[in-house]
């Protein structure tokens, strides 16, 4: 008997001893498991973690509770200043999810509709003919022109000191639409601009009193305001850098006191808050939070995948919220998957630096044994059937051009490093992205092509064939051309048998033929001339991706020797 009570008292000592082990056992494991996650997450910054080079602060949480966060690389090369989990960044459009949760809290308190025109709250707009509404300006769906390409057109330089008035000139000066609204979306910046007027329009606060009140004080988001005076002094802000033309760093710092699109200041860990707060509203109603995670649509029903300021997505077969941005020398991306419960923040002071890129190795990391394939897998291409492909071609509907050639041994877009992998026939995509290239040919050569992005909105184009211009069809283009919505005059003039074209305050550049009157330039895009009925040459128009069709009339006294307006 007593060896039987001397076992069994072994026993329930060693089920003891086990109880009180296994949490420990366990919290080892877990502990080794996160020093695993960290130094992979070092080791994907370790390109940015040198004492001469701008880098990055990574903050991750999981189920709303931090689990790393640190800085890589220097805030401010001349002081030699490192980044920590501390600094402040500006994060460009990363800012568009706080504006439209503003907007979205005046929804739902009946203080405005996202229905509502918008001329309603800013009656200086112009009448299109077509209402653009509160919830076009949220999703991208407007139709309005490019706020920034405007301001360049107009003679704003880069560096420029920019405000919302600025921003609201440009605009309120425009008598055409890309599009009209809610047919298709394009992204761009003007919309949240005007969002940030609605605001004011609405509660007589500022787009940055009112967030801090009802965003930032309420989730605890110390370090983060909407930046309204360049001149402010802002404690622990990182400075922003781009590579030098002869290697090396040039600072790179946006001047802006234009916000609602851009200009919010935060740090890795208050945007980790935030971002759960999309998980886990505490700030706004739960309705609010729903309505801004509900993807916007077109007037033909289809989804946008874009709410209120956030994309969504999927990566790897798992749903997304996310959005990037970038101004000057700043980069930035806020990444989170809801339904693991993972936020990812990472803020950069360099321009080369592509921080989604990181973001998306880090949840890698984390969620990698949960994700499916990464790309379409590649396929074989015949070299002729790639070299029949390259050529240049036209959009009808938004007036680019983009040209397509064969170079060491790859189809690529000219200008652009990355090369096509083909994932079926005629079909690429272009290097790691999910972007879609589909050409499809013609018996008569015409191929045609359809670019997809990650707007549901393809953009169609056709191989152009018209012939290059004569040497004295380029002379008949030079002359002096006046666009009065933004209140400027181009000089177009002829120089060693090349095009070129100049504006007040900016530098020439180089108008290169693609074929009949279009031309291409590296800071506008497409510039194609305008005929009469007799054919004589009367304007030009500009197009880019954000910016269609802005016209400019030919000058009655406009020559060969025509010569720039302005310094």
């Amino acid at each position: 008997m007593n060896a039987v009570r001397v076992s069994c008292c072994l026993v329930a000592a060693v089920l003891a001893w086990s109880a009180q082990a296994s949490p420990a056992r366990a919290q080892a494991v877990e502990d080794a498991d996160a020093t695993r996650r960290h130094q992979q997450v070092d080791a994907i910054f370790a390109p940015w973690s040198g004492a001469d080079t701008p880098g990055c602060a990574v903050g991750i949480s999981r189920d709303g509770v931090l689990d790393y966060a640190r800085g890589y690389g220097v805030s401010n090369l001349e002081y030699d200043v490192p980044i920590t989990p501390e600094s402040i960044f500006h994060v460009a459009s990363i800012s568009k999810q706080f504006t439209a949760f503003s907007i979205l809290l005046l929804a739902h308190e009946g203080k405005l509709s996202l229905d509502d025109d918008i001329r309603k709250y800013l009656p200086e707009l112009p009448d299109y003919g077509k209402t653009i509404t509160i919830a076009h300006l949220l999703h991208h769906t407007s139709g309005l022109r490019e706020q920034g390409q405007l301001l360049n057109l107009a003679g704003w330089r880069s560096d420029d000191l920019s405000t919302q008035a600025d921003m609201l000139w440009a605009v309120t000066r425009q008598r055409k639409l890309n599009f009209d609204p809610g047919s298709e979306v394009v992204y761009g910046n003007a919309g949240y601009t005007l969002l940030a007027l609605v605001v004011k329009q609405v509660t007589g606060q500022s787009l940055r009193a009112f967030a801090d009140e009802r965003i930032f004080r309420p989730l605890g988001m110390s370090d983060t305001h909407f930046h309204v005076d360049h001149s402010e002094i802002v404690k622990r802000r990182t400075s922003a850098y781009r590579p030098g033309d002869k290697g090396g760093w040039r600072v790179s710092i946006p001047n802006y006191d234009h916000y609602g699109s851009t200009s919010l200041f935060t740090s890795v860990g208050d945007l980790l808050k935030w971002q759960d707060n999309l998980i886990r509203p505490r700030a706004g109603a739960t309705a609010v939070m729903a309505s801004m995670l509900t993807s916007g649509t077109l007037n033909d029903g289809r989804s946008i995948g874009y709410g209120g300021g956030v994309m969504l997505s999927t990566y790897r077969g798992l749903r997304t919220i996310e959005h990037d941005g970038v101004d000057a020398g700043y980069r930035a991306d806020a990444l989170t998957f809801p339904d693991q419960r993972l936020n990812i923040a990472v803020l950069c002071n360099g321009a080369s630096i592509e921080p989604q890129e990181l973001a998306q190795r880090i949840a890698e990391v984390y969620l990698g044994d949960r994700m499916g394939p990464k790309l379409v897998p590649a396929v074989e291409a015949p070299m002729a059937t790639l070299q029949a492909l390259a050529g240049t071609y036209w959009s009808p509907l938004t007036d680019e051009v983009v040209r397509v050639e064969m170079k060491d041994g790859a189809l690529r877009q000219v200008g652009v490093k990355t090369a096509f992998v083909p994932i079926g026939k005629d079909v690429f995509r272009p290097g790691e992205s999910t972007h879609e290239w589909r050409f499809r040919r013609s018996a008569d050569g015409r191929h045609a092509l359809s670019i997809l992005d990650f707007w549901p909105t393809a953009r169609s184009f056709e191989r152009v064939s018209a012939p290059m211009p004569t040497p004295a069809a380029l002379a008949s283009f030079a002359g002096q051309y006046r666009s009065d919505e933004v209140d400027m005059t181009y000089a177009v003039r002829l120089a060693d048998g090349k095009l070129t074209m100049r504006w007040s305050r900016q530098k020439e550049t180089a108008l290169e033929a693609v074929g009949g009157d279009r031309f291409i330039s590296d800071m506008l895009g497409t510039v194609t001339f305008t005929r009469t009925a007799t054919g004589e040459v009367n304007g030009l128009m500009i197009s880019n991706r954000r910016l269609r069709r802005l016209h400019a009339e030919r000058l009655a006294t406009s020559g060969a020797s025509a010569q720039a307006d302005g310094p």
